[in-house]
């Protein structure tokens, strides 16, 4: 096995993955180290939604780059990536949601992102199991869902054919200066370190602006045309900003295969990798309050993963002020899957000299050093 390489980047989840395909592309030798398998964390437990989001100008700045990204890689991807563009329903469910829903489908056309505002029965039209007496909703037709796990492989796959080394079941106990320490003392050296471990970089790096966020999925038997959209009620939008208390949303996405996502829940300072009943309850609930149908559904299973978040809702992607040979990719709590191309193409053009598409500025760890 090589000990030195151009690049080591720490996690194959889906950032990972990208960061180490990006990198290898331009030139550089890479090794991708995972304490498991790829994509076998954080990104098997997503709910692969590509969406642009507006609850600050960097984060859709970020978010529609990655999702044009997406639409470049799409062809070149498997069928078991299952990249759909379905588009979003963003569900209103008074004035004020409808409200909301004109101001983000203005916000979105003016800078080139197809949205249309729902009437009451545009969206029954949408989505007709619905409940009635909605106010309405928009409509986002370039938003997709993917398969992450698979799309991992597929980016791992382009990394090894440009001559990156994969480590799998290779925990790392410490990434620093130029350096990874492996178990049982193996040393890997290389001028670029990238943390891209999600939930867990702080284990590598103590003291990043991040905490870990626990998140429930459930996914149902196979129902189809049940649900022909991702589809969330715009509340979910307001629960991203909320305060440190335990709260569920309803966003539901149709797999390929018939069967239906339900969630979403965001717990704080909760490490416990189990089931959290009470929580599943509510999103349940929830989802039925929006597709009634659903109350009568059988479950088929529920996921539980920790996703990385910071405080201004914006993920760390650059280097550490104190260690010039670490870079960081994480802290994108729930968009992960969305933004993980953008990430890993900003990291390489910004390190090989080359156009940024987007600014970086917003995104750098430095941020939070003042």
């Amino acid at each position: 096995m090589n000990h030195h390489f151009d690049a080591i980047v720490a996690g194959a989840g889906i950032v990972g993955a990208a960061c180490a395909a990006s990198l290898a592309r331009a030139g550089m030798h890479v090794a991708l180290v995972d304490r498991g398998g790829v994509g076998s964390e954080t990104t098997s437990v997503g709910m692969g939604h590509i969406v642009v989001l507006d609850d600050s100008e960097a984060q859709f700045a970020l978010t529609r780059y990655s999702q044009r990204l997406w639409q470049e890689l799409a062809p070149t991807l498997a069928a078991e990536a299952e990249y759909e563009p379905l588009g979003t329903v963003w569900v209103a469910a008074d004035d004020e949601e409808l409200a909301e829903a004109e101001r983000k489908s203005a916000y979105y056309n003016e800078r080139g992102v197809p949205a249309t505002v729902l009437s009451p029965s545009n969206l029954a039209e949408h989505e007709p199991n619905l409940r009635a007496g909605l106010a309405g909703g928009m409509f986002v037709p370039q938003d997709a869902i993917v398969n992450p796990p698979a799309v991992a492989m597929h980016l791992v796959t382009q990394a090894l054919a440009h001559g990156a080394e994969l480590l799998l079941g290779c925990k790392i106990n410490a990434l620093r200066r130029g350096e990874a320490v492996l178990d049982k003392g193996v040393r890997l050296t290389a001028p670029l370190l990238v943390n891209a471990t999600c939930g867990w970089a702080t284990d590598l790096n103590p003291g990043l602006p991040i905490r870990k966020r626990k998140g429930h999925l459930v996914l149902t038997e196979r129902y189809p045309d049940l649900v022909r959209h991702q589809v969330a009620e715009l509340g979910y939008l307001k629960s991203t900003q909320a305060a440190e208390s335990d709260s569920v949303v309803f966003n539901v996405q149709p797999r390929p295969n018939g069967q239906i996502l339900i969630g979403a829940s965001r717990q704080y300072d909760n490490e416990d990798t189990g089931v959290d009943k009470r929580i599943v309850e509510a999103l349940l609930k929830r989802a039925a309050q929006y597709i009634p149908a659903l109350a009568t559904k059988k479950m088929a299973t529920t996921r539980v993963g920790f996703r990385a978040a910071t405080p201004d809702k914006l993920p760390l992607i650059g280097p550490v002020p104190d260690d010039e040979t670490l870079w960081l990719a994480t802290g994108h709590e729930g968009l992960g899957i969305t933004t993980s191309l953008g990430t890993a193409a900003l990291i390489a053009a910004a390190l090989t000299g080359h156009k940024l598409e987007i600014p970086i500025e917003p995104y750098l760890p430095a941020r939070f050093d003042n």
